[in-house]
Parts: C-alpha cells; structure tokens; sequence
C-alpha cells in the first residue's frame, strides 16, 4: 500500500464582505473559555424534512449532515484539499483499484454507541442499494464491493477514476445499530429520518413538523476534531417569506440568513446590525423540461425553448446582476469549465422561431401560438416551489419570453414535498417543466443526471437518453491526466447545450447574512455551514435567558 495524495480543485474563491478570520490557534482578543455558550439561530426559506443521509434529497439537509449532526470519513480544508476527519488516513493499492480508511477510535454515536467501520460498510451497502433510492447513487459509479478488516478499518475496491476520494466528503455514514432492522424500503418514512441520531459535532435534541430543528452541543466531540462547538444551541429555523427572514436578521431574531434576495443584499450590507458575505457557488438552477413527454423529444425545439428565455434579463432583473450564466452544469471555477459551450445557446428569438419552424411548429390558426402539424398547440405547464420567489419569478419571465416565439408555458406554484414528489419519483415524473436547482459536487458526474441507463434514479429529471453523451459520461470520470481529459469535457458541455434536456439558467453568488454577534464565520464553496463548530458569540451578546429562549414556535 501507498499514500495517496490526491489533487483536487485547485483555485482560490474571491469573496465579498467582511470575514471574522479569528480562531482558537491565533489566540485572539477574546480567551478560549469565553467562546463557549449562546444559541445561534440558521434562517433559510425552505423546510426541511428529512435528515437521513441515505434518503434526504434537500440541499440545506445534506449540509446539516455534513457539518452540523454527522461525520463524513473525509472533509475539504480552505484550499478544497482532502483532510482526515472520520478517517484519521487513507491508502490505496499500486493500481488504485483499492482504497482503505483507517478509522477514528473516539467518535461516538449520540446514544453512547462507538462509531466503527462496520456503520461505515452498513451505510455504503445501503447506499448502493436501488431499494434504498440513495439520491445520489453517481457516488459508486467506479466503486465496488466493501469490508471490514477490523472495526475501525474499512476497505473498498474500485476502479481508477479522477477525483475518486470526493464521494466521502459528502456521505454522511448512519448508525447500523439504529437501522438495521428497518426493511430498505421503509427507511425514508422510518423515525429517524424526523430524528436522527449522529456521531457529529451537534446532537439532536427536538423538532416537530412546521417548527425548529433544534441541536445542541456535542461534549464528547473528539478534540482533536475540533471538541465541543463553542456554541451552546444550534436551531433551524424555515420562514418562506423573505421579509419575514430580513426583518429577523436585522432585528436579532435570526443570526444566519442563507440566501438573502438581491434587493435584501443591498439592505444588509447598509445596516449596523450584520454583514453580507459572499462567495462563488456550485449550485445552478436550471428548467427540466420532460422528454418522455411528445412536446419535448426533438432536440430543435428544446434548444429552441432556451435560447428564447433571456437568461441574462433573469440574473439582471431577479438577481441584481449576483449571478454567472449558464450553459453547462460545470461552475466556471472548475477546471473542466469550457467558456465557448454558451455559444450554442445564445439569447436569439429568431432563431428559436426557425428552429420551431424546422421541427414543424407554426401559427397555423392565427391565435399567436403554434401549432403542430396535426393543429396541437404548443402549451405546458411549468412548475416551481411555493415559498421561493426568485424560482416563481423566473416561472413568470420564462412564460413572457417563450409567449414572444409563440409558446404558452403556464406557471404552477407547488408545496415544496409535493413537488419534489411528482418530478422524482420515477413511477409519476408529473411534469411538463420545472424550475429546479442542483449542486455540482467537486468530483463532475452527470450520470445521474443524463445517462440512458439512470432514467429511473431521482435526479434524472428530463429523462434524456443519448448514446454519444452515455459514452462520453462513461469515459469522462475515468481519465485522471487533466490534459487529455479538457478536450473531451469541452465536447461534452457543447453536446449538452445542443441537446438542451435541460436549460440551465444560472450559478449564483452565493450570499449569507450574518449578524454582527455572530464570529468566526467564513462560508465558501464547501457549504453555508462550513465551519459552524467554531461559530461563536461572545458573552456580553448572547440571548438572555440562553437556550431555554429558542424553544419551537
């Protein structure tokens, strides 16, 4: 066996706003012992329903995971370099077909229960399995069958790939003792997904539908992780309405707005009260449209429907400009990132209506909505989420652009769950359209997303299916050399655009309010709450009463 040094995303993120960059090593103004205590409060405008790792489909969950309630074998540090944190180290074999963890032997369950390798190859099995409906089964595309050599080792094969450790900075490992007994199927509607039991720096402490999640302080926290968080409490708190959020934020109520609205932005940044900070982000929202549906199977006419939509009028006028186009699901800070695949897809009505006027489509009744050859008019529906503005504004902008080409997309407004429901559940796929938003993880698979042989997996949104983008998906992750690999992912995000499964609309800025109590705070492309076991309030600033005043409402 040999170390294996991995190289992943190079790149230094340029951020907005003022950072606390104070931590316990400088030995800053404030002593150590006095960061201990207080209750910070996370504002964001989506519930959050489920944090079971193995069946969460919410961003805002999985980060909750990662850095607040569980412990991933690995993390990314500042400079997205992997660093031990579960695993104390890795290896893998001459032909990096083998890759070992070498556990921690002091991280503990919530419920007492130590942490073994055993609850590691317990959650990757479930993982792997189709029954389980793991979200993001793209993670094992190149690995293979696991064991446990002993209880704080575990083993895995695979084959070579590029960027093959990232899987594990995001999967959040569960409790085998906890669910063992639970048949695969049930475990999305099983307890634990409501209340779940983590080995993470905060613990679990209530949470009742509608209302706050609730964590508190983990004292048993390996130190040489971090230890105890320094804050006391944790809470999450869900306010869908956007000035409900701000007036928190500026009042004291809420100490962390994840995702405040343009024209919010501009308000932070003038208050005395917090701070706006921002950074590049990963996550693009984009337009599914449904290829199993007739209306969207020829090519032409989807990228037909995207160069019809002004994507920069949409980051201009909804946005305030706090957003990068885009033309392919690679983040222009990626080195895979090809900046002639927009060309493509260019904002050109005309050209949309010739593309229509190829596939067949024209005004054959004079109502100003074209029609097919057998006289079917050129009408969907386009779905959003109730409670975010910025995706049903875009719905609005969307249905105004595709009019002017002769296309009548009618907004629809869901309930968040039911939602989520009808787009990726693989039996229902209720959709015409859909203003939905994804996460490129630092190691690109768009297998989920776009491959024929992963239609039935949730994020297949469009249903898609292409043999030269399969071979391409299938070719991609395996070539390690960056070089070589340029030419090909330059080819791959030119096939996408052309194709249009899907319209991708923009990445954005990603923007935090932060109160001016709350210190040490320093998000970046890892994650909103990146760090958040060293946020801390000094004394004189903490809530009085402490924890006993964020009971849920």
């Amino acid at each position: 066996m040999r170390r294996f040094a991995i190289v992943v995303l190079a790149f230094v993120l340029a951020a907005c706003g003022g950072r606390d960059k104070t931590s316990v090593a400088d030995g800053g103004a404030e002593a150590d012992s006095a960061r201990f205590g207080g209750v910070a409060v996370i504002g964001a405008g989506n519930q959050v329903t489920d944090l079971n790792p193995l069946t969460s489909m919410d961003q805002t969950a999985n980060q909750i995971q990662q850095f607040v309630l569980f412990t991933p074998l690995i993390t990314y540090d500042s400079l997205f370099q992997p660093a031990p944190r579960w695993a104390k180290s890795w290896e893998v074999n001459a032909d990096t077909t083998e890759l070992t963890f070498r556990l921690r032997d002091d991280l503990f369950w919530h419920d007492g229960i130590k942490s073994s390798a055993h609850d590691v190859k317990f959650s990757y099995d479930l993982a792997r399995n189709p029954e389980a409906a793991f979200p993001n089964p793209g993670f094992w595309t190149h690995y293979g069958e696991a064991t446990v050599p002993d209880s704080f080792t575990f083993r895995v094969k695979l084959r070579p790939h590029a960027d093959f450790l990232d899987p594990w900075r995001a999967f959040a490992p569960v409790p085998r003792h906890v669910l063992e007994s639970v048949p695969v199927g049930q475990l999305r509607q099983h307890a634990f997904s409501r209340r779940p039991v983590g080995n993470g720096p905060f613990k679990f402490v209530s949470h009742a539908e509608g209302q706050d999640w609730i964590f508190e302080a983990n004292p048993q926290f390996p130190k040489a992780l971090g230890g105890r968080p320094y804050l006391d409490r944790l809470v999450y708190r869900a306010v869908p309405e956007p000035t409900t959020l701000l007036t928190e934020l500026l009042t004291g109520s809420v100490d962390y707005y994840i995702a405040p609205t343009s024209e919010q932005a501009e308000q932070i940044k003038q208050s005395d009260r917090a701070r706006l900070m921002a950074f590049p982000g990963r996550e693009y929202v984009y337009i599914a449209w449904n290829t199993r549906r007739p209306l969207f199977q020829d090519a032409r006419v989807r990228r037909a429907l995207g160069m019809a939509i002004n994507r920069q009028g949409i980051i201009n006028g909804v946005l305030g400009g706090a957003a990068t186009q885009a033309n392919a699901t690679i983040p222009p800070f990626f080195w895979q990132f090809d900046p002639g695949a927009g060309v493509g897809l260019r904002y050109d009505a005309e050209t949309a209506k010739r593309l229509l006027h190829e596939a067949g489509y024209s005004d054959r009744s004079g109502d100003g909505i074209v029609e097919d050859v057998h006289g079917r008019s050129f009408r969907f529906t386009i779905k959003s989420n109730q409670g975010n503005r910025i995706r049903n504004d875009i719905a609005q902008i969307v249905q105004s652009d595709l009019r002017k080409i002769g296309v009548e997309a009618q907004p629809q407004i869901l309930e968040w769950n039911t939602l989520v429901e009808q787009v990726t559940t693989p039996s229902k796929r209720d959709f015409d359209a859909v203003v939905f938003g994804y996460g490129t993880e630092f190691q690109v698979d768009d297998s989920g997303l776009f491959h024929c042989e992963k239609r039935d997996e949730p994020f297949h949104l469009s249903g898609y299916c292409d043999a030269e983008t399969d071979r391409l998906l299938d070719t991609l992750p395996r070539i390690v050399d960056r070089a070589a690999a340029r030419p090909l992912w330059a080819r791959y995000q030119r096939k996408i655009v052309m194709d249009q499964p899907i319209t991708l609309l923009y990445f954005q800025q990603r923007r935090e309010g932060v109160s001016n109590r709350l210190q040490n705070v320093d998000p970046d492309a890892r994650g909103d709450l990146v760090g958040v076991d060293r946020w801390y309030i000094l004394p004189g600033q903490r809530r009085a009463g402490g924890p006993q005043q964020t009971a849920q409402r």
